[in-house]
């Protein structure tokens, strides 16, 4: 929360916030029927005792501001001011009915649960800040002349950039592409958002991976499509599941992420990706191909993309700059046949006008710059003298009680608990622990497990982070 009460003023702390919460009920921030924040959450956020929100919410009540109903909490009355007698918009169940779904309960409970405390972090799916590119961007504002026009720009974004990212598409990816094929996008999901959007339509049957970050995405949902889902194992899915698939479902399109798979690290295999495209090509069935991770191999070999291998223009490529620059840079993009390039960037003109410009110059400046190498070779072996610490972590505190696959890339590890515990349980003991994660249920389908992300955490929290959870287990098998 933004505001904050003022501790040297004269009013009482819980007159602050009484008076807080009635401007935004005045200001129809918190309409009638509004189901304000818990006593508990509301403290935590305003980092004061749980009693001082007891009387602001009483002194409201007292007003006739607020009222409360059982099994809810604390709720804007629902007769405020004689709203009764008007016409107030049922907010609540415009909210419950809109098209587009909220994230998982999940989800959205861990963040809640984890705004404002001091905890390890390993659930955010990105760079810590030493590991991104946030130095190198303030050495570029100081030295470089900015001369781009402040104004929209062209539909698919800056030509510079798109032929800056053509280039480093061929040179770092092995994809030979044009400027004019190239979407910019703010970071790989509105990409997804864009294909999802544009090219399927409600009822149409896609398949995605299990586990896969694509699970945790209502936005297929949202646009009313039928998931069907593709086993992963160390090696990625089995090619093969596809066709099965389709002849059950009639599969539109198919969403991979084969190198250093999110959350379970594994890589497909060349033997698959050439069957995969074979089935592609085979079916007419489009691939998606989300490629976040592929320029993080620890070995700083040049991971194989299935963009790379494709010869009949099947599969449609998303990056971004995100998991290997800076998250909030928001730089992403997408490469496929100018037709569907255009008519996804119809649609982004029309969501905001196209992309900032300043991301774009910068992200150009840096792609193009010597330091982009050096800051990629970099974070290579951090990210990997991270996995080495996590997973040596592993073996050393939990060796018994878990199992997982050491990536050779990216910035997750997948972690198999071996004896049944509740997920839930588990997750608010070790935020009481003081580390946070995402739970396996987010991802697929399959029980017991845990993504860890290595990315984000400083090298040297790793072993406590790994002790936490420990403690965190322990507690919750003894308490079962």
């Amino acid at each position: 929360m933004e505001w904050q009460p003022n501790r040297k003023s004269r009013i009482p702390i819980y007159k602050q916030i009484s008076q807080y919460l009635e401007q935004r009920i005045t200001n129809g921030e918190y309409p009638s029927g509004t189901i304000l924040p818990s006593e508990r959450l509301l403290s935590k956020e305003l980092d004061v005792n749980r009693s001082t929100i007891v009387a602001a919410y009483e002194e409201l009540r007292a007003s006739g501001i607020v009222e409360s109903l059982r099994g809810k909490g604390t709720i804007v009355s629902r007769d405020i001011w004689g709203a009764s007698r008007k016409r107030i918009p049922n907010w609540e169940k415009l909210i419950e009915t809109g098209s587009f779904l909220p994230n998982t309960a999940m989800m959205r409970s861990i963040r809640k649960e984890t705004f404002g405390l001091d905890l390890i972090d390993l659930a955010s799916g990105e760079l810590s800040p030493d590991l991104s590119a946030s130095s190198y961007f303030q050495s570029i504002m100081s030295n470089e002349t900015f001369t781009y026009h402040v104004g929209y720009d062209h539909p698919q974004g800056n030509l510079k950039l798109r032929e800056t990212i053509a280039l480093h598409l061929k040179e770092s990816r092995n994809i030979s592409a044009t400027p004019s094929s190239i979407l910019i996008t703010s970071g790989a999901q509105q990409a997804l958002y864009l294909i999802v959007q544009c090219l399927l339509q409600p009822g149409d049957a896609v398949a995605i991976e299990d586990p896969s970050y694509c699970y945790s995405l209502p936005l297929f949902r949202s646009a009313g499509l039928r998931t069907f889902l593709l086993p992963v194992d160390d090696s990625g899915i089995n090619p093969d599941d596809i066709v099965e698939l389709h002849k059950q479902h009639r599969i539109k399109m198919v969403f991979l992420n084969p190198n250093f798979q999110n959350p379970n690290g594994s890589y497909l295999s060349v033997e698959r990706r050439k069957r995969v495209l074979e089935i592609s090509s085979d079916l007419g069935i489009p691939i998606i191909e989300d490629d976040p991770y592929s320029l993080t191999a620890f070995d700083n070999t040049q991971a194989t993309t299935l963009k790379s291998l494709d010869e009949n223009g099947t599969v449609l490529y998303v990056s971004s700059l995100s998991k290997i620059v800076a998250s909030g840079l928001r730089i992403g993009w997408i490469f496929g046949p100018q037709t569907v390039i255009e008519r996804l960037a119809d649609a982004k003109q029309q969501i905001d006008f196209g992309h900032s410009i300043i991301p774009e110059w910068l992200a150009t400046k840096f792609l193009s710059s010597e330091d982009f190498p050096a800051h990629l070779h970099k974070l290579r072996n951090s990210l990997a003298i991270n996995k080495d610490k996590m997973t040596f972590s592993l073996y050393d505190q939990l060796e018994d009680q878990v199992e997982f696959l050491a990536p050779e890339g990216g910035i997750h590890i997948w972690c198999r608990i071996k004896e049944n515990v509740n997920e839930q349980q588990l997750v608010k003991e070790a935020i009481r622990q003081g580390i946070v994660y995402v739970p396996g249920s987010v991802f697929g389908t399959q029980k017991g497990y845990v993504r860890f992300t290595f990315g984000r955490v400083m090298d040297d929290q790793i072993h406590e982070a790994v002790s936490r959870f420990s403690t965190a287990l322990r507690n919750v098998k003894k308490s079962t």
